[in-house]
């Protein structure tokens, strides 16, 4: 099926097709991409990029001229983004499982460098001196293995977090206390643990 806007030009990437340049931004994005976005980021036309992105869907569909693909396009939330199938949730969950584990972001290393040098620590206490919020991360973190809730607190039910043995086998050591000792020209952030402070 030829679509009308298909090889829209781009000045700085002459002879690409409309298609390529749509393919290519979705398989960066890590959320929905809403279509004026997709199409100033494409440059081409709104209508144009709405016309291909509906070929899209087809042909990975199998209703084109090609076989079924094992991934499909869909609009979700107001913007458009590929995903596997359903019919492979299964085979992509053994395959995950079975890798070795990514590697961990500079907030979620940050965040784990708090807890194992502050440990026992509450979530308030760590985004207190990291000075963000540390949620995700730390539910990252907790479903990584690498750090658990050690207990609540008594006045306050906040949880307190450590680390885990699994995090001192990826490290290499047999104990905590073998940590390498934080630099004396470091703010270790200990003000942010007096009395009357975050909880």
């Amino acid at each position: 099926m030829t679509v009308e806007g298909a090889s829209v030009q781009n000045d700085a990437e002459p002879g690409t097709p409309l298609a390529e340049r749509i393919e290519a931004i979705l398989l960066i994005v890590d959320e929905p991409i809403a279509l004026v976005a997709l199409a100033a980021a494409v440059h081409a036309p709104v209508p144009a990029v709405r016309q291909t992105l509906e070929t899209l869907v087809e042909d990975y569909d199998g209703r084109g001229a090609g076989p079924r693909r094992g991934f499909e396009l869909r609009e979700v939330g107001g913007g458009w983004r590929l995903y596997v199938r359903e019919d492979h949730d299964d085979l992509i969950a053994d395959f995950v499982g079975g890798q070795a584990p990514a590697r961990l972001s500079q907030a979620a290393l940050e965040t784990l460098a708090v807890i194992a040098y502050k440990q026992p620590v509450t979530r308030g206490q760590v985004a207190s001196i990291r000075a963000v919020n540390v949620d995700s991360v730390v539910r990252t973190l907790l479903g990584r293995g690498l750090i658990t809730e050690l207990f609540a607190d008594a006045e306050t039910g906040a949880i307190n977090y450590g680390t885990t043995d699994a995090l001192l086998e990826h490290l290499g050591i047999n104990s905590i206390d073998e940590l390498p000792p934080i630099s004396p020209l470091l703010d270790d952030g200990a003000d942010g643990f007096d009395e009357g402070t975050l909880r």
